[in-house]
């Protein structure tokens, strides 16, 4: 696996709009759930001396490495696992670390997956079909493509990719296997929507689709953001940034809920429910990059965050 500088590969989004957002002060305790590169992190570490703490999660072996080089000035401010966040109150408990004062995701492949051939995140760089971000995950993309049965795969490239031409794309892979690099599929996915190149690679929502499937992502955010609330002290800040619409209204759903009252159906009179919130919205609509950031980094023109704050 090839060895990369984090200074190089890692460029964190909407970093001062996360500063803003969880308002790290000197000895505050904060949670980086998807750790990357460490960007995020280095500067809630920084903004939040003397005193304050981060443990940062990433399931990727390979970011942890990364992100311990970046983090190593901060000592033991920087407590860094190699775990996957859906396990996040069973991380904070072994660490003694909790209640917090921020909890921050940042969703999505970082660049420097992107960059290594061998993972099998990118279109653009022919690897071995993989997109693991744990290698402890027993599914990978070949899996996928290989074994799934024709309707089964149409239905995840629809669901979890958007994708409009999912039935004609899980065909056309059926009937191409077996697959072994990420260059065949797309080629494959290319030939199969002849003429629907635009903007994007026409085998972008489908590489997602099986992305997703293969690494549990939206199963593991819903998970791992209804144990968020219970760890956050309060008036302490949640923090989401998401690079598709599906996580976007996963994690816009789950604000809205924690932070209505009553939960009953217009039709009964008297609330039932019992149903108090948990959050209060800190801004209702979502943020976005700058124009100026997405100029410098264009990988970051699909990022939104939504925060919210535990009553």
């Amino acid at each position: 696996m090839n060895r990369l500088a984090p200074e190089i590969v890692h460029t964190p989004v909407l970093l001062d709009e996360v500063l803003a957002a969880l308002r790290p002060r000197p000895g505050g305790w904060y949670v980086d759930c998807t750790l990357g590169g460490g960007g995020h992190a280095a500067a809630i570490l920084e903004a939040s001396t003397p005193g304050g703490k981060l443990l940062g999660i990433d399931a990727d072996p390979e970011a942890v490495r990364i992100a311990q080089d970046r983090l190593h000035p901060f000592g033991e401010a920087a407590i860094i696992v190699n775990d996957n966040f859906e396990h996040l109150e069973e991380i904070c408990a072994q660490h003694n670390f909790k209640p917090v004062d921020g909890i921050l995701f940042d969703l999505g492949v970082s660049s420097f997956q992107l960059a290594e051939s061998g993972r099998g995140f990118s279109i653009r760089h022919d690897g071995p079909l993989d997109m693991r971000f744990s290698p402890q995950h027993t599914l990978t993309a070949a899996d996928v493509v290989n074994d799934f049965s024709e309707p089964r795969l149409a239905e995840i490239l629809w669901k979890y990719g958007e994708e409009p031409k999912s039935r004609r794309i899980a065909r056309a892979i059926v009937q191409s296997r077996p697959l072994a690099t990420t260059g065949q599929l797309a080629k494959v996915i290319e030939k199969a929507v002849f003429g629907a190149r635009g903007r994007i690679h026409p085998a972008t929502r489908a590489f997602q689709a099986i992305r997703i499937v293969v690494n549990r992502e939206l199963e593991c955010l819903e998970r791992a953001l209804k144990q968020a609330i219970g760890l956050l002290r309060r008036e302490g800040r949640l923090a989401v940034i998401s690079f598709h619409s599906l996580e976007d209204r996963l994690v816009k759903q789950f604000m809205a809920l924690e932070s209505a009252g009553c939960l009953c159906p217009p039709e009964v009179v008297r609330c039932v429910c019992g149903h108090t919130p948990s959050l209060g919205l800190v801004t209702r609509k979502v943020i976005k990059p700058s124009a100026a950031e997405v100029a410098a980094n264009p990988r970051s023109r699909s990022a939104r965050m939504r925060v919210a704050e535990r009553l």
